[in-house]
């Protein structure tokens, strides 16, 4: 079991050392803030969406600039799009899965904000119909995926394309990357002296 758990571990960490030798990768990461700043700093907002993993680390990196990453600040408006059970019932019920997320940006989202979407593979329906709702309502989308999700990239303004296949090392790259994203947030939105 020692060797699984090493093997486990390193595996990740070359998901992540290959991720940051990925030139486009980290232009993306700081193509993210550089637009998430500047959404803020406009008065908007950034909404997140995913599925599964991909919904907790939305609410994780909203949770995170909401509240606080490395020190005490204001709060910035970031909503997660997963978190309210009687929406996503509602909208489940009423108008299927498919538009779980893409009625909630119709109904939150403005011109100037800013949704995050996370898709491991870049195929899932939910966040494709977000997307393209966030699209109508003059939003900017920044994606997450893995390797597969190229056709998922180009339908947004900056997408983190994680050099990898494997959901869960897709998934642990990208909790990397939104830590990074929330700490540089931070930073730039509240510079310490």
């Amino acid at each position: 079991m020692t060797a699984e758990i090493r093997a486990a571990i390193l595996d990740s960490a070359a998901t992540l050392q290959r991720m940051a030798e990925d030139a486009a990768a980290v232009a993306a990461i700081a193509g993210i803030v550089d637009r998430s700043v500047a959404a803020l700093r406009a008065g908007h907002k950034l909404l997140f969406c995913g599925n599964g993993g991909s919904a907790a680390d939305a609410q994780h990196w909203a949770g995170e600039l909401v509240a606080r990453f490395h020190y005490d600040r204001p709060g910035l408006a970031a909503i997660a799009l997963t978190t309210d059970s009687s929406i996503m019932t509602a909208v489940g019920n009423d108008y299927g899965y498919d538009r779980l997320f893409a009625r909630q940006v119709e109904a939150l989202g403005a011109p100037g904000d800013v949704l995050f979407a996370l898709t491991t593979s870049g195929r899932s329906p939910n966040i494709l119909a977000a997307l393209a709702a966030a699209r109508a309502k003059g939003m900017a989308v920044v994606g997450f995926t893995g390797a597969g999700g190229a056709d998922f990239a180009a339908l947004c303004d900056l997408c983190l394309c994680v050099p990898a296949s494997s959901t869960p090392l897709i998934q642990e790259a990208h909790e990397v990357a939104g830590h990074a994203i929330c700490a540089m947030i931070e930073r730039r939105m509240f510079p310490r002296a």
